[in-house]
């Protein structure tokens, strides 16, 4: 039987009962086909995508595996700078416990936590945001606001508030009147629930980016830097 009595010749169109899926497919559930039929690759020819002369299928290959290779390459990397920024946030999170934890009054904690966010983690603006559960000593001028939870000012937060979770994204115009002065100027912000549903109440941290506090923020260290804190502001 000759070839074009049992198949499609090569270089005939193909046809409906061999279509270019079918061969396809065959080739995925046989990738040892041409290991079988050495001399096809040999005779197999490619546009250079680039034009000009045309490329072995080897040579296309070998091609394809290098720009696979690059892109490994730029994702590792990327992995890596992750990697090394996760590593330098939880290392910042480390001292500023060990800040929390020296110092001797709970004054002195509020004035460590509001330095520590505006040296070590580059917070143009925050506004810790206490309700009436916070210790009544928990206060630093320009810095802590002692709310309700009915408040204003927080109501815009109530979504938040009963998800008790943290938050990374814009700040919608209501929201940005937690900030008392340079109120236009915060875009993007970060939000932490302090205790228990929230019950002591939150921190934000707002900058001037759009896209600095984005939600494919890492949520799981602001959540630890929320429970610290927690602590940090009961132990009177």
């Amino acid at each position: 039987m000759s070839h074009q009595q049992g198949g499609a010749a090569i270089g005939a169109p193909l046809t409906d009962a061999v279509s270019e899926d079918s061969i396809a497919d065959y080739l995925k559930s046989h990738p040892d086909f041409f290991e079988r039929h050495a001399a096809l690759v040999l005779g197999l020819k490619l546009p250079h995508r680039a034009g000009g002369a045309s490329i072995s299928l080897v040579e296309r290959q070998v091609s394809m595996l290098r720009q696979r290779n690059s892109q490994l390459e730029r994702q590792l990397k990327d992995l890596v700078a992750v990697a090394k920024q996760n590593d330098a946030l939880v290392e910042k999170i480390h001292q500023l416990c060990l800040k929390l934890m020296r110092a001797p009054t709970l004054a002195a904690r509020l004035e460590q936590l509001e330095t520590g966010l505006r040296e070590d983690f580059a917070a143009e603006r925050a506004v810790l945001v206490l309700f009436p559960d916070a210790p009544a000593g928990a206060v630093r001028e320009g810095f802590v606001r002692r709310l309700g939870a009915d408040d204003a000012d927080v109501r815009p937060f109530a979504t938040f508030l009963r998800a008790a979770k943290p938050r990374c994204g814009p700040l919608r115009d209501r929201q940005k009147n937690i900030f008392e002065r340079d109120a236009d100027t915060v875009t993007s912000a970060a939000l932490v629930p302090l205790g228990v549903e929230s019950k002591l109440g939150f921190l934000i941290i707002g900058s001037h980016d759009p896209d600095h506090f984005h939600p494919g923020k890492r949520m799981d260290f602001l959540a630890r830097l929320g429970e610290v804190l927690s602590v940090a502001i009961r132990n009177e």
